[in-house]
């Protein structure tokens, strides 16, 4: 502390810290730079109170380091609870994201709400209201397409019946060829309809346990039923590979599966050619192998090929375009795959379709 009398003392410094009033002042004393506190006395005698400006910033260096190192030590201890806390606070969320990532797309159940947080509940009653809607619109469009083509075959029924009694008259060529031409379309239209059908039931059936089916037996039937057809094109329909598997599923809709698949392979295979059928057993799975020497299918087609009604852009015979997608619904419902693929080996050209489905036993 310098104390200043009533005149200015005889170092340059005193006299200008004289000349300056009561209060914090910055200023020099001896080359140094000093933070000063002036005073008066009521007596009319002047008091200053200096400090080295180097002892002042290590006092306050000294003081930021003690107070910023504990909040540095917390900053990472506070990140690690804050992202404990928001991933505990969003696992229902992602819970829920994983289930929904998860589900086929023909399931439209509700989704449970329970163990899930109060504030996710009103947002999951209005996805199950989201999903009761969708699944009652879906419904109703089935049940138009399933009416719609029952009440079509009595009509379409009655024109075949009329068409095949035209055929013992007595008529010029160019009538019989437009007679052939109508019973193609008939036989088409009926196709069709029954495909459709067959289709609707596949999509309003509910899911049943089903029992132990033995797909090549069912194979060998379906071979056995499309053998005339085959033989009068001369196409050589039969078994590479035969083994005894057996799944748990519905034994009408595996022989819709085996089928349409055979009658595919046999549609689009040229006369005198060759079908070949493969049932065995790899791992845990049954496998169905179906394969042509048909013209295949282009490459961009063959993402869309299980959609109903696509038959590519160059259609070639009387399909409907329903074959394949049935058995894909089929197939997904019992928990298999499917894939359809060209054959391009050199010797030989077609299309090899290959459906796994769980084996039981």
């Amino acid at each position: 502390m310098v104390e200043l009398g009533a005149t200015p003392r005889d170092s340059a410094d005193d006299r200008r810290l004289w000349m300056l009033h009561d209060g914090l002042h910055n200023d020099t004393r001896q080359g140094h730079p000093i933070r000063v506190l002036l005073r008066t006395r009521p007596d009319g005698s002047r008091f200053a109170v200096a400090q080295g400006d180097e002892i002042r910033s290590e006092i306050a260096g000294d003081t930021a380091i003690r107070t910023l190192l504990p909040i540095a030590a917390m900053v990472p201890c506070l990140l690690l609870v804050t992202a404990l806390v928001i991933g505990r606070s969003f696992r229902p969320m992602f819970r829920l994201a994983d289930e929904l990532d998860a589900r086929k797309a023909v399931d439209l159940s509700t989704l449970s709400a329970k163990g899930a947080p109060s504030e996710l509940q009103p947002f999951l009653g209005s996805i199950n209201a989201l999903l009761d809607r969708i699944r009652t619109m879906m419904d109703q469009q089935r049940r138009f397409v399933a009416d719609a083509a029952h009440e079509l075959r009595t009509p379409i029924a009655a024109l075949s019946l009329q068409t095949e009694n035209l055929d013992p008259l007595d008529m010029p060529p160019a009538a019989r060829e437009r007679l052939e031409a109508l019973k193609s379309g008939m036989r088409r239209t009926r196709h069709l309809l029954d495909q459709l059908l067959a289709l609707a039931r596949k999509d309003l059936a509910p899911q049943q346990a089903g029992e132990e089916v033995y797909l090549d037996q069912i194979a060998k039937g379906v071979v056995a039923d499309l053998l005339v057809e085959s033989s009068a094109r001369e196409i050589d329909l039969g078994f590479a590979m035969a083994e005894p598997v057996s799944v748990t599923a519905d034994p009408l809709a595996i022989r819709s599966v085996v089928r349409n698949l055979v009658e595919n392979a046999v549609r689009y295979t040229p006369n005198g050619g060759r079908v070949d059928l493969g049932v065995y057993r790899e791992g845990g799975r049954a496998v169905l192998q179906v394969e042509d020497i048909g013209p295949g299918v282009p490459p961009q087609d063959i993402e869309r090929i299980f959609e109903p009604f696509y038959r590519g852009r160059r259609p070639t015979g009387n399909g409907s375009g329903l074959g394949l997608s049935i058995v894909k619904r089929i197939v997904d419902r019992y928990g298999g795959s499917i894939e359809v693929e060209n054959i391009t080996e050199t010797d030989r050209s077609g299309l090899r379709a290959t459906v796994r489905l769980p084996a039981s036993g």
